[in-house]
């Protein structure tokens, strides 16, 4: 949007000053942003960024590749100039420092998985969110009844990309915590919820005295045992086959549970922690880990906006601030409970046994 000069105001009986009107700018951009978004979500649904990983290209180059109409490519390419995800020098395109490392499918940093996910799914989904809101129900595959994790692991394509997209979302907060939290304390972790593999993965790497792994569905093993192996931690980290409302939760010194409370109810909420609790040796630990709302509810938009989210992916999940999930902690047994920031907009809430 075109910046909007200030208007010069005469005030009465005083000498004239500078005041800035109102202005629709913010509002507008705001409520346009979807276009930006599925700018990117379709550059990375192209392949742009891992193409120009190799090596820069000129738009005629990046159009026979990608498949572009000639009248879409120039405008296509050049937004993402404008968007400060390419740069252009001496008319050819390549990557942003930031869209190299995340957004390049070759690279273990590659974050786009979430993306690819929020391209193929949530970005139709979201355009019933006022139904979601006058009627409380999920908008997505299981609209009409059913299990939400039935449809994301409906097969091989759509399991990978739902486990990708949670690496994805999940190398920040892992990174951070390998960092933040006293694992020197500690012998033994298990991540339930594991996905991937990227939790645990992050943590071994960094703290090689540790052994764990991950817990998860059955059908998640193979994905877990494939990501664990391809970083050479296959002796230290390894997969138990459950499900964490009908199995009894492994033991071990400091469970790890990200992602994973805000897909339920509160009464389900409760009971994953209860089977944490149960879990833990004395002195043991439980993270949890999620886009924690701040307690003011003012400031992590993020984690509102992925509250929404969850009215419409799930039954009945949504997220939480750190106030509400240490006292929920404290009701089924820990003590010592805390909050503390990871990366960006996720924070850990921390008990002990």
């Amino acid at each position: 949007m075109a910046n909007i000069p200030p208007v010069v105001r005469q005030e009465s009986g005083a000498a004239s000053t500078n005041q800035r009107e109102p202005s629709p700018e913010r509002l507008l951009q705001l409520g346009m942003g979807f276009w930006a978004t599925k700018t990117l979500l379709s550059a990375v649904e192209l392949g742009v960024f891992t193409r120009l990983a190799i090596a820069p290209q000129n738009a005629e180059e990046l159009r026979e590749a990608l498949g572009l109409h000639p009248r879409s490519a120039l405008d296509f390419l050049d937004a993402l100039v404008a968007l400060n995800l390419l740069e252009r020098e001496n008319g050819k395109y390549r990557n942003t420092q930031d869209a190299e490392l995340f957004l390049d499918k070759a690279k273990p940093s590659y974050v786009g998985g979430l993306l690819e996910m929020a391209n193929a799914r949530l970005y139709p989904f979201w355009g019933l969110l006022t139904e979601a809101l006058r009627t409380g129900m999920p908008q997505n595959e299981i609209k009409h009844g059913g299990n939400p994790f039935d449809a994301l692991y409906r097969d091989e394509q759509s399991l990978r990309g739902f486990l990708q997209a949670m690496t994805g979302i999940s190398l920040g907060p892992a990174k951070a915590m390998a960092q933040k939290f006293p694992w020197q304390n500690y012998r033994t972790f298990l991540d339930i919820g594991a996905a991937q593999g990227a939790l645990p993965v992050e943590i071994a790497l960094a703290h090689p005295h540790l052994r764990g792994g991950g817990f998860d569905l059955p059908v998640v093993g193979p994905v877990f045992e494939q990501y664990v192996a391809s970083h050479g931690l296959q002796e230290r980290l390894s997969f138990h086959s459950g499900d964490f409302f009908k199995d009894p939760c492994p033991s071990a010194d400091v469970l790890v549970m990200g992602h994973i409370l805000h897909d339920w109810d509160l009464a389900q909420k409760m009971e994953l922690l209860t089977k944490c609790h149960a879990a833990l040796p004395p002195g043991g630990c439980l993270i949890v880990y999620d886009a924690v709302i701040d307690d003011e509810r003012r400031q992590n938009a993020f984690g509102l906006l992925m509250s929404l989210n969850m009215l419409i992916e799930t039954p009945g999940g949504f997220d939480y601030t750190g106030a509400q999930c240490c006292a929920w902690m404290k009701e089924v047994g820990f003590t010592q409970v805390r909050v503390e920031p990871l990366a960006g907009p996720d924070s850990m809430v921390i008990g002990t046994k």
